[in-house]
């Protein structure tokens, strides 16, 4: 049975953060997932309150982007963050979401390399090396984490075909985002496979949840969470995969002009659907299954944005 996990996406008041992480570990999560959305809250700070409230569940840092910090950085916070908390840090790497990086005026130029020297330099340094690295894209010499070796695992969230083949073949696990149809996960993990060429590596896949009453009760609260992650141009083939007709150029500029009534619109019941798991306790555990049986190793629950809803869906999932 895949563990389960818990995304938190930075919209929550922080004074929040300490009941939610609790609810999470009391639910029997494995992981508590914490985004890094340009715009939204620090990650870092969430991460620590997070730690500090609960005993034994994971944290998660989802994704650290180099194009926003500097890999030096992200691994001082993840080991600084390990040493207070040693073996419940994950570090999760990504390029970031373009729209984000674009609002921020930050180009994200060659992404491949420079998400494997990221991977590289954040493992020598979380191994307490003295480095001497030497990269296309980042240097760093001389220098060791005053912290020393911290084990913490890297994880890589992907999309595109290249980037998968990377998570296989240099992180310890691949992230594949929320609001993914499971056709386009099992798409996601054949090529993070043959990137591994059989090394070991973790399967893991956000899922937006939620429950309602009806699925109709359920579906109405995702459609802008949902939009908000589709509207972008790398998410084609997911949408494509999904079966599931989406003008994302008109979505995208919905988003834009903050025009929620086309959102809503356009974010069709058909499209939640294969994009997420929602519905009454029954149809949520039965979709969860779905993705389940791709072979994730763990299912991370999106969308429960309270204690009481992360206590609920995690209830629901388990049956």
């Amino acid at each position: 049975m895949a563990e389960l996990g818990i995304s938190m996406d930075g919209r929550a008041p922080i004074a929040d953060i300490p009941a939610q992480a609790q609810a999470a570990e009391a639910g029997g999560a494995a992981t508590l997932w914490i985004a890094c959305h340009l715009f939204l809250r620090d990650p870092i700070t969430t991460a620590a309150l997070a730690l500090a409230a609960t005993r034994r569940i994971r944290i998660a840092l989802m994704a650290m982007s180099p194009y926003s910090t500097h890999p030096v950085f992200i691994a001082m916070a993840a080991a600084t963050l390990d040493e207070m908390f040693p073996g419940r840090v994950i570090l999760c790497l990504g390029v970031g979401a373009p729209a984000d990086l674009k609002a921020a005026g930050i180009e994200a130029p060659r992404p491949l390399p420079t998400l494997r020297e990221t991977i590289e330099l954040c493992r020598a340094l979380l191994a307490g090396e003295t480095v001497a690295y030497e990269g296309q894209v980042y240097r760093a010499a001389g220098r060791r984490l005053a912290s020393g070796r911290r084990d913490v695992p890297i994880v890589l969230a992907a999309s595109r075909a290249g980037m998968l083949r990377l998570a296989g073949r240099a992180s310890d696990g691949v992230l594949i985002s929320a609001a993914t149809s499971p056709p386009f996960v099992q798409a996601c993990l054949d090529q993070a496979r043959a990137g591994a060429a059989g090394r070991s590596f973790r399967k893991l896949g956000i899922v937006y949840t939620r429950l309602g009453a009806s699925e109709a009760e359920a579906i109405a609260p995702l459609r802008r969470p949902i939009g908000f992650v589709l509207r972008g141009a790398h998410h084609a083939e997911n949408i494509r995969l999904s079966g599931a007709p989406l003008d994302q150029t008109a979505l995208a500029a919905a988003y834009a002009a903050e025009n929620w009534t086309e959102v809503d619109r356009l974010v069709s019941d058909e499209v939640v659907r294969r994009h997420a798991a929602c519905g009454t306790a029954a149809q949520v555990r039965a979709r969860l299954d779905a993705y389940r049986a791709i072979g994730l190793d763990e299912v991370i629950i999106g969308g429960a944005d309270d204690a009481p809803a992360i206590s609920a869906v995690l209830a629901a999932a388990q049956g």
